[in-house]
């Protein structure tokens, strides 16, 4: 029986914490209001920060980045380059599959080289929510 169980690396509540403060400190000295959204390896919120001032929009966006890049193990900014050339997958894709980001701002978790998470990120350009993202994660090599 247990050759048809896997087992898999769990991102702790404590570890979440820890990213999504991280990235709101990160969001405060960038000057940018954010919500930062910490999911498990099955893409279950795990943890959330709206700061004072993000928008509203950003909740869920931030939740949907951290899906799609634990969901896939692929930042979410790596989806546009993945699908531009391809036609029907570019034209599918998005609009198709529930929950999927295709710019900036979500990045797989990775511990001792398993996606136990994703991370999101939501409150400005997608290229600075993924510098805040990065800059959550550089405190995993601390």
């Amino acid at each position: 029986m247990s050759a048809q169980v896997r087992q898999r690396a769990a991102l702790s509540n404590e570890l979440a914490r820890q990213l999504v403060d991280a990235a709101r400190e990160a969001a405060a000295e960038l000057g940018q209001p954010s919500t930062v959204a910490v999911v498990d390896e099955s893409g279950h919120l795990n943890a959330l920060a709206r700061m004072d001032g993000a928008a509203l929009l950003t909740l869920e966006i931030a939740q949907d980045k951290a899906y799609t890049a634990a969901g896939f193990g692929l930042p979410t900014d790596q989806w546009h380059e993945f699908i531009k050339d391809d036609q029907p997958l570019a034209m599918g894709a998005p609009t198709g599959i529930r929950r999927l980001i295709v710019f900036g701002g979500g990045l797989p978790i990775v511990v001792d080289g398993q996606v136990v998470g994703g991370i999101g990120v939501s409150g400005g350009h997608w290229s600075d929510d993924i510098k805040i993202a990065k800059a959550a994660l550089a405190t995993l090599e601390d």
